[in-house]
């Protein structure tokens, strides 16, 4: 072991120590107002949610120690804390990363960046600007987070590659980024692009009967969450991974006019690929989760000499890192609901919440305040869950339709504190290898320009349409 790595362990010891104190603090603390299992879930999740924030240890650790502590004290049954394992959004994740090395392997991801790049242009700030663009535009033919992720971010890396950018450097992190954070943060502004869209959608109609229209949902929420997050995220970028144009791309190898442009495997690949977002996009026809889809066509893609994957795939293609990571954030999620921690905070909050009559402003941005609080203590998928339900109470309290009180939980879960939120920055974190201290940064600054610029822009317009 090298000097460096035993200062860096030593550097990360003591704040991890503190970390584990404060929340052990809390926990105690929490006893005077919660029950004794909702307050040391508590803790438990203040010292997660501090873990994977801080970067203090890879990001597979909290999520051991969470299955850990959460079986030992038996705060949960194992199979609700483990649950994660058995999700479907697991093995999508697990899908996604296999779908990604055999892309990788055939070299399929190379001839579509080479087709790409023609679009993106070789200059560095036209290749963020349309990256971004592009991914949104996919967010309108795809109607998943991780399917765009999955799709878009080996042929970005591809790209990366072809400019002369190499790893570990500002230009690669942007253009990966860009690909990330463009066809994920602005499409919760399109309804059925993303999992808690459709969540809020399904439970809504399931509790009240209404069914959302997608113009209407476009118009309240795609010019500011949509477009102008877009333009947010690309200042963002271009202002942390500040990069040089490319001075030469990779030369294009001369094909003869006779080749096809993709080769015999790459072809059954595309076709596999295919078939598998197919079956994704009707999901609603035929009632089978889309991590199992994508299990269907791992067998496939992992077949012994099938030629789409290395031999070595399972054992040094794929870090399996990510995937602990995003089973100890579903798992967190189950244990929070089963404990009931969730519901007794947002109940709390809403009665220290300083809701006035005919304040209307005001109370919708206190309800939102509340959702963003549920995203970031569970995920973006446990605010439709739990705020959706209390959408007529919260109408009685603050005056607002519930109509109103249900869509400001868009304006909730488009607004990521961090990634353990959002399982398709996982699975971009996975494919592109991006450090998790690199994509918390981007969401940071980004929830900071949307808390305090975005959601007043996005309650004016809706005083201007007529919402509020």
């Amino acid at each position: 072991m090298s000097v460096e790595q035993n200062k860096t362990e030593a550097n990360s010891f003591w704040p991890v120590l503190g970390i584990t104190l404060v929340s052990a603090l809390i926990a105690v603390i929490g006893t005077l107002f919660l029950p004794s299992i909702q307050a040391a879930m508590l803790g438990i999740l203040i010292l997660c949610a501090a873990l994977w924030a801080t970067s203090y240890v890879p990001e597979y650790w909290p999520a051991v120690a969470l299955f850990g502590l959460i079986t030992v004290t038996q705060i949960a049954p194992g199979n609700v804390v483990l649950s994660g394992f058995t999700s479907s959004t697991f093995w999508l994740l697990f899908s996604g990363m296999v779908f990604g090395a055999a892309i990788q392997f055939t070299g399929l991801n190379h001839k579509v960046a080479r087709l790409l790049i023609q679009i993106l242009g070789r200059r560095y700030r036209s290749v963020i600007i349309r990256t971004v663009m592009f991914g949104l535009f996919l967010a309108f033919l795809i109607p998943s987070g991780i399917g765009r992720v999955v799709l878009l971010i080996p042929i970005v890396v591809a790209i990366a590659d072809q400019l002369g950018y190499q790893e570990g450097s500002k230009g690669r992190y942007g253009i990966l980024l860009a690909a990330a954070f463009g066809t994920f943060l602005p499409s919760f502004s399109i309804l059925p692009a993303n999992a808690p869209n459709m969540l809020l959608s399904g439970i809504n109609e399931a509790l009240y009967g209404n069914t959302l229209s997608y113009w209407d949902y476009l118009v309240l929420h795609f010019p500011v969450l949509g477009l102008v997050k877009a333009l947010v995220v690309i200042i963002v970028i271009l202002w942390l991974f500040p990069a040089q144009d490319p001075s030469h791309s990779v030369k294009q190898p001369q094909s003869k006019t006779s080749e096809p442009i993709f080769n015999a495997k790459e072809k059954q690949l595309l076709l596999v690929l295919i078939a598998c977002f197919c079956a994704w996009f009707t999901d609603s026809l035929h009632h089978i989760s889309p991590g199992w889809i994508g299990l269907v066509a791992c067998s496939v893609l992992l077949w012994p000499n099938g030629g789409f994957t290395s031999k070595q795939c399972l054992s040094k293609d794929l870090n399996y890192g990510p995937l602990f990571f995003a089973a100890g954030i579903i798992g967190l999620g189950a244990t929070i609901a089963f404990t009931g921690l969730g519901d007794s905070i947002v109940n709390a909050l809403t009665h220290i919440a300083p809701f006035k009559e005919g304040a209307h402003v005001l109370n919708l941005a206190l309800v939102t305040a509340i959702s963003l609080l549920v995203g970031i203590i569970a995920n973006l998928s446990s605010i439709p869950a739990i705020i959706t339900p209390l959408a007529a109470d919260l109408a009685d309290i603050t005056g607002l339709s519930s109509y109103a009180i249900v869509m400001s939980e868009v304006m909730a879960f488009s607004t990521v504190l961090l990634p353990y939120q959002a399982p398709p920055l996982i699975t971009a974190m996975a494919l592109g290898k991006l450090p998790l201290s690199i994509v918390s940064k981007v969401c940071l600054i980004t929830f900071v320009i949307t808390l305090f610029v975005l959601l007043p822009l996005n309650i004016l317009w809706w005083q201007i349409v007529g919402m509020l």
